[in-house]
């Protein structure tokens, strides 16, 4: 015993060292656990199909909140959702950021307004899109199931969650793997992951805290949006389009994708196009592409002086842009898919300038 060092002291450390063993059993223990856990293992394609179909389920007809932490490449940002439904599966949703300018973004069904205090602006569109986290597939016109492989992996605990974890692996280059954790009750997916073919994580999406099961507070996501009346709205149209009517032709070079909508929307406006001072609305078409799990773009629109383009290829985290110009019209393929894939498509895109009838 060291000089000075009393009974009590020595009790004390004796315990810290019983403490410390006992945190490196229950280590070593949850080591051997976690090492005596299953291989993966492939799911059965009805197992498969249910575990998907529990999954987008429960992102429109879950009541939750929470905190929302992307990532794409180096790109990082945060937010806080409130998503809820009634009986009559209807959805109510408010998403604000929590970096940089406060936005924030009211859904009722597919009605959403964005609202941008400093300008008391809000910006009223139609979103049929249903594949935003926490929601998963984009359409039902292909079996996700077809282009790609889902095996199980072993639990995780989550955000305070027990989770069960799966892996998408396609069958071939044109599109990334997936990696999926939901919550093992309501099936809620609690954080979504796009991999390279190395293995790479390109871009995740992640509760960082949520609460499943909460009670609802739609009235106050319909309150806000009534409290934004006073405000300047800019209702965004979407018009129905054809594309072929115009002379384009797009011959889907990649299994497994198909069109699940055709458009043409306004992209901004061009200042004294019309001779006169005013303004002219500019508009593109958008042909959208899924694969039933992600999906590409392909925007349609005329060559202007007020925009100024090049062409070029670019990339952020998971997503990839081709830029090509086709007679006077610029085309921009942008999807959440590996380069040649995107590259594909830009280089499917064909013009024939329509014969003028008289």
């Amino acid at each position: 015993m060291h000089k000075g060092w009393s009974p009590a002291y020595v009790a004390g450390a004796h315990r810290i060292r019983a403490l410390r063993r006992s945190f490196f059993l229950a280590f070593c223990l949850t080591a051997a656990a976690a090492s005596a856990q299953p291989a993966d293992t492939a799911l059965a394609r009805r197992d498969a199909t249910a575990w998907l179909n529990k999954i987008h389920r429960a992102a429109q007809r879950e009541n939750y909140n929470g905190t929302l932490i992307y990532q794409r490449g180096s790109v990082m940002h945060a937010s806080r959702i409130q998503h809820y439904s009634d009986a009559a599966q209807n959805e109510y949703e408010r998403l604000e950021t929590l970096d940089g300018k406060p936005r924030e973004v009211l859904r009722e069904n597919d009605v959403v307004h964005s609202l941008i205090p400093e300008a008391k602006l809000v910006v009223v569109e139609k979103q049929q899109a249903k594949d935003r986290f926490p929601a998963l597939l984009a359409t039902n016109k292909t079996d996700v199931l077809d282009l790609y492989d889902m095996r199980k992996l072993p639990d995780e605990r989550l955000a305070g969650l027990e989770c069960a974890v799966f892996a998408l692996q396609p069958h071939d280059g044109a599109r990334y793997a997936v990696r999926l954790w939901a919550e093992k009750n309501s099936g809620l997916l609690v954080r979504a992951q796009t991999l390279d073919e190395n293995g790479k994580v390109l871009e995740q999406v992640a509760f960082s805290q949520v609460q499943i099961g909460v009670p609802s507070e739609k009235q106050r996501i319909l309150s806000a949006i009534r409290g934004s009346s006073g405000w300047n709205h800019y209702e965004v149209t979407y018009q129905p389009a054809n594309i072929a009517d115009e002379g384009w032709s797009i011959n889907v070079p990649v299994k497994g994708f198909q069109k699940i909508r055709e458009v043409r929307r306004p992209l901004g406006e061009l200042r004294g196009q019309q001779g006169d001072g005013r303004n002219q609305t500019f508009e593109v078409q958008q042909v959208v592409y899924s694969d039933g799990l992600t999906g590409l773009s392909v925007f349609i629109e005329p060559v202007s002086e007020q925009r100024a383009r090049r062409e070029g290829v670019a990339s952020l985290g998971a997503t990839q842009v081709v830029v090509r110009r086709i007679a006077d019209f610029w085309i921009t393929v942008v999807g959440e898919v590996p380069a040649a894939t995107v590259k594909q498509f830009a280089a499917a895109v064909e013009y024939h300038s329509p014969k003028v009838t008289h």
